[in-house]
């Protein structure tokens, strides 16, 4: 199954965070601190995609507030406005 967001939004993979620190020591989901970041899969249709500063397969930051979580084929995606990605991640 493909999904295509629609309008200004984009569907980002959620990178997984570690369940352990360094040291061994397990982290309950209530104590941990979720980072907001993924991997950009789909962008939805923009007029001018040669603006986007973002295109498939950039690891993102955003903010999670106004985003639509959504599970498909076991795997959980979230489909979120542009304007919530706060920054690309460059290595």
């Amino acid at each position: 199954m493909s999904i295509k967001p629609i309008g200004k939004r984009i569907l980002i993979k959620p990178i997984k965070t570690e369940e352990m620190t360094a040291g061994g020591i397990y982290l309950p989901d209530s104590a941990k601190e979720k980072k907001k970041q993924g991997i950009v899969v789909e962008i939805g249709d923009f007029k001018d995609e040669s603006k986007l500063p973002i295109k498939k397969g950039d690891i993102v930051l955003y903010t999670g507030y106004a985003s639509e979580e959504i599970e498909v084929g076991g795997e959980v995606y979230i489909i979120l406005n542009c304007k919530d990605v706060i920054a690309k991640i460059v290595k």
